[in-house]
């Protein structure tokens, strides 16, 4: 009995043992779940703080807390830095390696931001990569600039003061001479040799406002780069060039300057008198030269108005009224308000003649023989004078009015066509034109948004083109001297604009009808003279593009058969068989005036005189 009670309370030790080891066991197990668990929360939501946290630890959280706020505080100062760099660089296009290097030392490294989220890794490593892009453009800018002094390595920026002889010079002669061969410039004149071209329009010594409508353009035109320091010098100036060779900048930015540095005239704005007068032969011209004037001085608080005829005068004469810095004007218009006493030209000291050539064609030279008697004398009067050729009666009356010119000549004396202007000619019969003028269009004009010019020789034959095409479905409009002012004026500037791409013009518009990017030029009638046509198609190919012109010639056109042939030839450019058929012989020059009975080059023209009776 004894022994089988020993074995029950060993056995019942022995379950009280495994029972107290198993809950021993599941105590452990449960303390390590629940351990798990909040381990879990707290990467899951790492602001929340634990439940059991002592002091020490908070501390050491606190201080943990600070060292990330110090580093968020350098990174913030860091990333404000690279895009300060980054804005640099974009601004700045000529940055130097130095600058450039020293942007990439500024640039946030990884190595002073650790302990970094990887939100803001990323964030700096795009304002990273958005630094190098704009030093990869700045560099390249600066490449493509270095490429561009390389012709002006050795150029001197000019003053700010008019350059006078002895003042630096954007090129060396012997440089100089190159750009002159090239381009085809032939200056002369007494000390010429101190006027050498600048190649930059940093370099005139223009003031920037006087430059921000250069904007756009990489560099001046050949004339404007040989002119504009003989002008900023003070001297008068003969130039000789085409059309479409920028002479508008060229005469107008001196001017502007000249006045500005005279400072205002004495008495209000009704007490102003013109102090710069430019003469243009046509409306259309004088109206392009006011225009450009009128973007460069606005805000400068300079005034400048345009006088031309075929509107009433009215306007013009309360215009002259309230005063004036700078007067545009046409000869006729200008004459007859000078006689009326409503103009006072004595304080004009900057006068330019454009196309002179083209206003004694016009018989204009005696009205402007009174327009610049008015003008302050020669000797204190800046003059310039450009044609686009050179006869001797433009010669006779440059030596009357200009001082010791300097005269520079882009090409020739002679008129020539612009050697940028593909010419066809295109031998046809005269009823033959109206239906290959159809093709053309269609293959010049396919897409209907490129401007077109299409010129006709007389008024109604250019209105019946005019309504011909609106009828095929053309939006085309006309410009002729039955049109009034105001719709030559509207067509002009919805050609401009591309409001209507076609435009049928006669010869009123062949010269001073500035329109940039016509592309092609067709001549419906040939002109009566071959310095027409050169005129017309110089519309096409300006400020350096290429350009058009296509022209029809008839039986009824042989008489300037052989001036064509002669034209072509000079400007390199193919010339049809059908055309030689014509005859190579050049008729004499006719006086536009006297015809064949004009006087004879190299002698005077006999002035009239007033005949005046003794009283009885």
């Amino acid at each position: 009995m004894g022994g089988s009670e020993d074995k029950r309370k060993k056995r019942k030790l022995a379950e009280e043992q495994t029972t107290e080891a198993l809950d021993r066991s599941d105590a452990k197990a449960s303390k390590k779940k629940c351990k798990k668990k909040k381990q879990d929360a707290a990467s899951s939501c790492p602001s929340a703080r634990p439940l059991e946290v002592s002091d020490p630890v908070i501390k050491k959280d606190e201080l943990s807390d600070q060292k990330k706020e110090e580093e968020e505080a350098r990174e913030r100062k860091l990333r404000k830095k690279a895009k300060k760099a980054s804005k640099r660089a974009a601004e700045l296009l000529k940055i130097s390696e130095a600058e450039a290097a020293e942007m990439e030392v500024e640039e946030p490294a990884d190595k002073l931001l650790n302990g970094r989220t990887n939100e803001k890794q990323d964030e700096q490593s795009s304002v990273s990569r958005l630094s190098k892009e704009e030093r990869k453009r700045a560099k390249k800018e600066k490449k493509k600039q270095e490429k561009i002094a390389a012709a002006t390595s050795h150029a001197t920026p000019l003053p700010s003061t008019p350059c006078t002889a002895g003042a630096p010079h954007p090129l060396s002669k012997s440089e100089a001479q190159a750009w002159w061969e090239e381009n085809e410039i032939l200056v002369s004149g007494p000390g010429c040799d101190a006027f050498l071209p600048t190649l930059s329009f940093a370099g005139v010594g223009f003031p920037p406002d006087l430059l921000r409508c250069t904007e756009g353009f990489a560099r001046p035109t050949p004339i404007q780069a040989q002119c504009w320091p003989v002008l900023m010098g003070g001297r008068d100036i003969i130039g000789i060039a085409e059309t479409g060779s920028g002479k508008t900048l060229t005469f107008v930015l001196p001017g502007l300057e000249r006045i500005r540095k005279a400072g205002a005239p004495d008495g209000g704005r009704a007490g102003h008198v013109p102090r710069m007068l430019v003469v243009a032969p046509t409306r259309e011209l004088a109206m392009q030269s006011a225009e450009v004037i009128d973007g460069v001085v606005e805000g400068s608080g300079l005034r400048s108005i345009c006088l031309f005829g075929g509107v009433p005068k009215q306007e013009q004469r309360q215009a002259l009224r309230r005063g004036v810095d700078i007067l545009v004007a046409t000869p006729g218009r200008l004459a007859d308000l000078m006689e009326e006493g409503e103009c006072d030209l004595s304080r004009v000291s900057y006068l330019v003649l454009d196309e002179a050539d083209r206003m004694l064609d016009q018989g204009f030279e005696q009205a402007i023989r009174g327009i610049v008697s008015h003008c302050v004398p020669r000797g204190r009067r800046q003059t310039a004078l450009f044609s686009a050729t050179w006869p001797v009666a433009i010669q006779a009356l440059a030596g009357e009015f200009l001082e010791n010119p300097v005269k520079v000549t882009i090409g020739g004396e002679d008129l020539s066509s612009n050697k940028r202007v593909q010419q066809v000619v295109e031998v046809v019969g005269e009823f033959e034109r109206e239906g290959r003028l159809r093709g053309l269009l269609t293959q010049y004009h396919g897409r209907r948004d490129n401007r077109v010019l299409v010129f006709a020789l007389y008024k109604k034959e250019a209105s019946r083109l005019e309504l011909n095409l609106q009828r095929q479905g053309y939006k085309c409009l006309g410009i002729h001297g039955d049109k009034g002012q105001s719709d030559r004026i509207a067509a002009i500037e919805k050609f401009k604009t591309k409001e209507v791409p076609l435009l049928v013009a006669t010869d009123v518009a062949a010269r001073g009808l500035d329109i940039p990017d016509v592309e092609v030029v067709i001549n419906y009638s040939f002109p009566l003279t071959i310095e027409d046509y050169v005129h017309r198609i110089g519309r096409t190919g300006r400020a350096g593009k290429k350009g058009i012109a296509h022209t029809f010639f008839h039986q009824g056109d042989k008489g300037n058969a052989g001036a064509l042939v002669n034209t072509l030839r000079q400007a390199g450019q193919e010339v049809p068989p059908a055309l030689l058929k014509f005859g190579t012989a050049v008729k004499k020059k006719e006086h536009k005036l006297y015809g064949a009975f004009g006087p004879r080059e190299g002698m005077e023209e006999k002035k009239a005189t007033k005949i005046v009776f003794a009283d009885d």
